[in-house]
């Protein structure tokens, strides 16, 4: 069967399951005032890595909203706080359709640290901007938790990194999903001639 741009209900499906489980995992994070221990990206580049960066983006931009609606309400900044995990799904989906959704493990671990760190620094901005804007901001709580923030990022980073590759390869063999660039036209059956 030919990939349409359409959803199939598989696809569907996993987004859904994996925008619930990306919210429950925001929701359960370690929050130390700037510094937030979440595993709530892993979800997001599952979907990426499987679908690609509309998928990564919808499970991102649900996911987080879900979350942020649950543990904040809607508030001024509650869009810039999904960005960074939107920007995540659009970065980690756009690479992995560009290679056909074959990417080795040594491209899925360097991938997972360049998007771990672009949503490191995108949400520290976002702490600044939020900060400002609602009245608690002092300098050291933006220069003096970076150092440790980059620490959880780059930890974070190497546990996906190392529980992704074998987690997708799973998936794609035991959940019927195949790389979407393979799927191609079924072959017309062979006539034999008697």
């Amino acid at each position: 069967m030919e990939r349409s741009r359409h959803f199939t209900v598989i696809q569907l499906v996993t987004d859904a399951m994996l925008c619930a489980i990306c919210a429950v995992l925001g929701y359960l994070a370690i929050d130390l005032t700037s510094i937030k221990i979440t595993f709530e990206s892993l979800p997001i580049l599952i979907a990426a890595l499987l679908f690609g960066p509309v998928d990564g983006i919808t499970v991102g931009a649900v996911g987080t909203l879900i979350y942020q609606y649950l543990r904040y309400g809607f508030t001024a900044t509650t869009f810039l706080w999904m960005l960074p995990y939107i920007v995540l799904g659009f970065i980690a989906g756009f690479y992995a359709k560009k290679k056909n959704f074959r990417i080795n493990a040594t491209e899925l671990g360097v991938l997972t640290v360049i998007c771990e760190l672009v949503v490191t620094l995108l949400n520290t901005l976002v702490i600044l901007i939020d900060s400002k804007i609602y009245g608690w901001y002092y300098p050291t709580l933006i220069t003096g938790s970076l150092v440790i923030r980059l620490i959880v990022c780059i930890a974070k980073a190497i546990v996906f990194g190392v529980i992704l590759y074998p987690l997708l390869t799973a998936i794609r063999r035991n959940g019927g999903l195949k790389y979407p660039s393979s799927q191609s036209k079924p072959a017309k059956p062979e006539v034999s001639e008697k």
